[in-house]
């Protein structure tokens, strides 16, 4: 399978409801929460937004049909920690996380009933940073960033992964990066890899995703 790679620049414009974004704040259809989870002291924190994509996007670059082709994927992690919050529990580390440290929700259909959900803190400021526009292609060349769908292990000092996860693939790989508002450092600039079981990538189930960050 070849990677499609998520080449970021800023947007002219705000970009409309239900399109690819980096960052930013989701867009999810009434009656969807913004995620959150629980910490070991009982209290409740929402996860860090990363990217969503219309999978309408990259139809065309995914040839061989291994994700579906329309409907919105959003991929949200604990990594405050490596957003410079650390304070925070680092969350995702070096080896293949709970289920509960990363969150993956899929929307077959993007309809009117989906809205940006945003995230103010105590000075009524934005929380996540600003969203980025994303360029989908089987290049990065032209940005250098390692940020991809589908990407093969090439952060992976080893063969394969640790049991029982040794057939498991990147969904999703975001490589550290810094830009106007955010400085995203994966232990020495490594890579958060999103993994998925082949069975669950086949059947586009995406509630059991896991992740690791990579430094080499």
């Amino acid at each position: 399978m070849k990677p499609i790679y998520l080449n970021l620049s800023k947007p002219a414009d705000k970009l409309p409801t239900g399109s690819s974004r980096f960052w930013g704040n989701p867009d999810l259809p009434n009656g969807t929460d913004y995620p959150t989870y629980t910490d070991e002291d009982g209290e409740e924190y929402h996860y860090e937004f990363v990217c969503q994509i219309n999978l309408a996007d990259i139809a065309a670059l995914d040839t061989e049909g291994i994700l579906p082709h329309k409907g919105l994927l959003s991929f949200f992690a604990k990594i405050d920690y490596y957003m410079g919050n650390f304070d925070n529990d680092p969350g995702v580390s070096g080896y293949i996380s709970d289920t509960d440290d990363v969150k993956v929700l899929f929307f077959p259909e993007v309809d009117d009933t989906f809205q940006e959900i945003v995230l103010i803190d105590d000075d009524d400021e934005q929380v996540n940073p600003m969203e980025l526009k994303i360029n989908f292609a089987h290049s990065n060349k032209q940005y250098g960033s390692d940020h991809a769908l589908l990407a093969p292990p090439n952060h992976r000092e080893w063969e394969t992964w640790d049991p029982p996860y040794e057939d498991w693939q990147i969904l999703l790989q975001i490589d550290s990066d810094e830009g106007d508002d955010f400085h995203l450092n994966f232990l020495d600039w490594g890579v958060l890899d999103f993994l998925i079981s082949p069975d669950d990538l086949r059947n586009h189930r995406f509630d059991n995703v896991r992740a690791i960050v990579l430094s080499t």
